[in-house]
């Protein structure tokens, strides 16, 4: 079956029931049921649970923020037996193994949302459709709701061409992208160490809807920080010499922050998110917490970032006095593809009806930590990825973001299947004719 409009109803079937279910990261307890019980029912072996991640870099995980979405999803009818499976944790990895030789290429699709309101006006793309968001102050607002509706739609195409594929396929569902906190326990799992193979991809940015832009280099590196002080209450008028003020060494340590140098040698940004402290007008504060993230063009300099705040941090504690608790949340690098799988994706995505710009994209400033994904592959002696294909959005993270589903998701899903026909097609590796597409 080459006719791949025939997968495009169900993924935006898909896609538009997961909008209207919006999950935080490490909350996507419903969209991995949807996920791990679809492709359990296509005959792929899943990994989930405690088995995905490499905990000591699992990021940013509140505890109880994650009971409360458990105990929400249960009261909306998730399978408890399921639930107690995954042991807390969201996520999955779909393996199909053809039982031929030939390589390991893997695939990411990440869940989570955005704490955004979303939109609810008549112009609005998902209120216009019906699919605008049940959940309150969550929503889908950077499209990984389409990236899910994708992996799964390329999980049906994949077990009905099983016959015409080679060697062995990973598709990972990545929980927690935003934040950068999901990543980085799936990389050090040891899952990705027999990949030979990695493609990413991600709809939306500067490519326009019918474009697609090839992430030849770009992404900063970035380490996501939040700092808890602890200080000594008193009354701010009758003792405030007895008191140890946390809001004071915050106030301080943000100050300093901001005014880092900036490293010659490459782009970077700090930012200071959020600063909540205090118990009252007459109380010496006793708790402060501030939530950062420092970035650079690559690891050094991001490094470089991360050690003067951690030392002005620190330094602001010791001048006032007071506890500091330190807690890396998140963390991505930067990303350098293969030019043989630019080239790749670049003849694919040549060859498909209704992309019309295909360019090298290698000027983006945000972070994605999908990228340490792809460090670890090409760490040892694997090729990777990473590519846009676009939509007229309004803006990522906005409550007016829009993807124009049945437009852009078709294109991009003809992308991956093109690639993996390349890697893993028995009869053709790196051939641009052997990417053929039926619309």
């Amino acid at each position: 079956m080459n006719d791949l409009s025939a997968y495009i109803p169900e993924m935006i079937e898909t896609r538009r029931y997961l909008h209207r279910i919006p999950e935080i990261a490490w909350t996507e307890f419903l969209t991995s049921e949807l996920v791990i019980k679809r492709v359990r029912e296509l005959g792929f072996k899943t990994i989930i649970g405690k088995a995905l991640f490499n905990e000591e870099y699992a990021y940013g995980r509140e505890e109880d923020v994650i009971e409360k979405a458990q105990k929400r999803a249960l009261s909306m009818g998730m399978d408890p037996k399921l639930l107690e499976e995954m042991q807390g944790y969201t996520g999955c990895m779909a393996i199909w193994e053809t039982g031929r030789e030939g390589p390991v290429t893997a695939f990411r699709f990440d869940m989570d949302c955005i704490a955004v309101e979303e939109n609810h006006n008549k112009t609005n793309e998902a209120f216009v459709g019906g699919f605008d968001s049940t959940f309150p102050g969550l929503m889908h607002a950077c499209g990984h709701d389409g990236h899910t509706a994708m992996g799964l739609a390329f999980a049906r195409w994949i077990k009905e061409h099983a016959d015409s594929l080679k060697g062995t396929i990973k598709l990972i569902f990545q929980p927690a992208e935003e934040g950068t906190k999901g990543a980085s326990g799936i990389a050090e799992s040891g899952l990705l160490d027999d990949v030979d193979y990695f493609i990413g991809g991600h709809v939306g940015m500067d490519p326009k809807l019918h474009e697609l832009g090839i992430i030849t280099k770009g992404f900063l590196s970035t380490t996501k920080i939040n700092v808890s002080y602890t200080g000594k209450p008193a009354h701010a008028g009758a003792a405030g010499q007895e008191g140890r003020n946390a809001l004071m060494a915050a106030c301080s340590a943000s100050m300093q922050i901001m005014g880092i140098a900036r490293h010659g040698q490459g782009n970077t940004a700090v930012n200071i998110g959020t600063l909540h402290a205090g118990e009252g007008r007459n109380v010496v504060p006793v708790h402060a917490k501030i939530e950062l993230e420092v970035r650079g063009a690559n690891d050094e300099i991001c490094k470089y970032m991360q050690e003067r705040a951690l030392k002005m941090i620190k330094g602001s504690a010791e001048s006032y006095e007071v506890g500091c608790d330190i807690k890396i949340m998140g963390r991505a690098t930067n990303v350098v593809s293969d030019p043989e799988m630019c080239d790749l994706i670049r003849e694919v995505a040549t060859a498909v009806p209704g992309i019309n710009r295909v360019f090298d994209y290698d000027t983006i400033t945000s972070s994605e930590d999908c990228s340490l994904l792809i460090q670890k592959v090409q760490s040892h002696g694997g090729k990777a990825v990473f590519f846009y294909y676009g939509c007229n959005h309004n803006g990522h993270h906005k409550s007016d973001f829009e993807i124009q589903d049945t437009e852009s998701l078709p294109l991009g899903f003809a992308v991956f299947v093109g690639a993996l026909k390349k890697t893993n097609g028995q009869d053709c590796v790196y051939k641009p004719e052997c990417a053929t597409f039926g619309f």
